[in-house]
């Protein structure tokens, strides 16, 4: 039986971040286990709608990935992040961050 693998969560824009210039959010999560896992492209405390998402997809070890993107346009005072839902661990990575995982 396969172990449990946190998901490596990397969050970025298309294009550099600039306050009320039209991007793209992408939400990229890779190297999890099992693959029962929910993203959400969040703006402040709302998810945002009309997000696009890949089709779930795996690697050599079973290990699955995954990209959610969704248009938006930043405005200074709002804060965008993505929030992953895998097994019963809920965690919020923002937009703008560095985020190291071990």
């Amino acid at each position: 039986m396969l172990s449990l693998a946190r998901p490596k969560v990397q969050v970025y824009s298309r294009d550099p971040g600039k306050f009320g210039s039209k991007n793209v959010l992408i939400c990229h999560v890779s190297g999890f286990h099992p693959p029962d896992i929910t993203i959400q492209l969040m703006k402040d405390e709302a998810e945002l709608p009309n997000a696009n998402q890949t089709d779930l997809a795996f690697k050599q070890g079973w290990r699955f990935h995954l990209t959610k993107n969704v248009a938006f346009t930043p405005l200074d005072g709002e804060k965008y992040s993505c929030r992953v839902t895998h097994g019963q661990k809920v965690s919020n990575y923002a937009w703008g961050e560095l985020i190291c995982i071990s």
